[in-house]
């Protein structure tokens, strides 16, 4: 079967950033470059670290932060390993040259993978590099792919037409799901979508044995929104397949190292050159104003529904209520100093404290008081997935305006579905993005800010 889409793509990309990454060298480097160890050694190395981090493998629909975080997570690693070389060998270099050719290097190949992407998707709208593709099914799942396909020419899908028992008003109707196998044996097709619910068991599994006898991908489109998720993933357990709801990012090594590590360094900095003078003024200014401790304690969900302490800068007077009713617009608890620290969330600088002993994260779903999480368990769907990872000091909930008090339901409604975005779609640049738009919203004012 003659396939439209070129096997050339990957071995392009792969050789033009070989010869980006050799070129650099061998101009900055003459002579150290030269050998044959050395050359070995850093062209293995990023072959090596782009197949385990599946760097070239970047499929026809991907969003930006997937590729940057890609390039990002890539050139990381790639540094490290590179100046291990010179740790093993014992040579004596200057980093800071070193470091400069890599940072060329990296923008380099930045630079052409955002115009090799773009390339190829002109070719793609231009008719080249794409798929054949044929959909079985008249319901919601077929209109809503096939919008899909035809608001995304870049992505390369020719809709050839669609089989379905229920004539429908369509020039690209091709008859009834009987005759789509002589129309798939008969014509060059790569993908064919089928709507679950306008199948029996038989025909989906007629469908699935033809489709692997023929070289076609199969895809089932599924209408049971509420059980299937954006990130169901498909596992193994010998040869029995089982669907998992999602897969969480963390769950990676490489993702848990880099996520703990920039938290113990992003946590260490702020402990030393901001809470070690920041501390002893706002002991002054708070103890000035009313008694008692400058930190506030309060017993808090983390990760898997374990209880931790969490620490803040003192912002209310003492009360009996602080662990049962949330800070609410023009709270009389809240003092002078508080309102301030409120506002621009210095109240919270403690919790890096909890970040560094492991309690939390600089970026995650907010923890919240005991009462709150005992209620909202009960009322607020899929409330308790936010406790699969770290609360974090600042969030995706948070930057979005869902800050503060919880005013009603849909608040907290809203605030869990960015929580569960935030931890089936994290990445370093988002919580990079994150950290960004809390520094820059502590200079504004914000409503929730109370």
């Amino acid at each position: 079967m003659n396939k439209r889409y070129s096997i050339y793509i990957k071995p392009i990309s792969i050789i033009a950033n070989l010869i980006i990454i050799n070129l650099f060298l061998r101009l900055f480097f003459n002579e150290s470059y030269s050998g044959f160890w050395h050359i070995t050694y850093v062209n293995l190395s990023w072959l090596i670290i782009s197949y385990h981090l599946n760097f070239y493998n970047i499929g026809r629909y991907n969003k930006n932060v997937d590729v940057i975080s890609r390039l990002t997570l890539q050139f990381i690693i790639f540094t490290f390993v590179y100046f291990a070389y010179f740790s093993l060998t014992n040579k004596v270099i200057n980093s800071v040259d070193h470091i400069k050719v890599l940072a060329y290097i990296f923008i380099a190949i930045t630079i052409f993978r955002t115009f090799y992407l773009y390339a190829l998707k002109k070719y793609r709208i231009g008719g080249g590099n794409f798929r054949n593709v044929v959909l079985v099914g008249s319901n919601k799942s077929v209109e809503k792919i096939t919008d899909f396909f035809y608001e995304h020419p870049e992505l390369g899908y020719n809709i050839l037409g669609y089989f379905c028992d229920k004539k429908i008003n369509n020039p690209n109707y091709l008859g009834s799901i009987s005759f789509s196998f002589d129309y798939l044996l008969n014509n060059i097709v790569d993908e064919v979508y089928c709507s679950i619910s306008d199948l029996t068991k038989n025909q989906i599994e007629t469908y699935i044995d033809f489709a692997d006898n023929n070289l076609i991908v199969l895809k089932l489109l599924p209408d049971a929104k509420n059980i299937y998720t954006t990130k169901m993933i498909v596992e193994y357990f010998d040869y029995l397949p089982v669907l998992s709801l999602r897969k969480i990012p963390f769950d990676d090594p490489v993702n848990k190292f880099i996520k703990r590590f920039t938290d113990i360094i992003f946590s260490i900095f702020i402990i030393i050159f901001v809470l070690s003078w920041l501390t002893p003024l706002l002991f002054i200014l708070i103890k000035l104003e009313s008694k008692g401790p400058v930190f506030f304690k309060q017993i808090r969900d983390g990760l898997n529904g374990d209880q931790f302490v969490c620490y803040k800068y003192r912002s209310m007077y003492l009360n009996n209520q602080s662990d049962k009713i949330q800070a609410t617009k023009g709270d009389n608890r809240v003092t002078k100093v508080g309102k301030f620290i409120r506002r621009t969330s210095i109240d919270e600088l403690p919790q890096f404290y909890n970040v560094l002993i492991g309690d939390m994260s600089t970026v995650g779903p907010r923890p919240h008081m005991l009462s709150q999480t005992q209620k909202y368990a009960k009322i607020v769907d899929k409330y308790m997935v936010r406790h699969f990872i770290k609360p974090g000091i600042t969030g995706l909930a948070q930057i979005r305006g869902y800050r503060g008090e919880v005013e009603k339901k849909e608040d907290m409604e809203n605030r869990v579905k960015l929580d569960i975005y935030y931890i089936e779609n994290w990445s370093f640049l988002l919580d990079l993005k994150i950290i960004g738009q809390t520094i820059l919203n502590g200079f504004k004012k914000d409503e929730k800010a109370y």
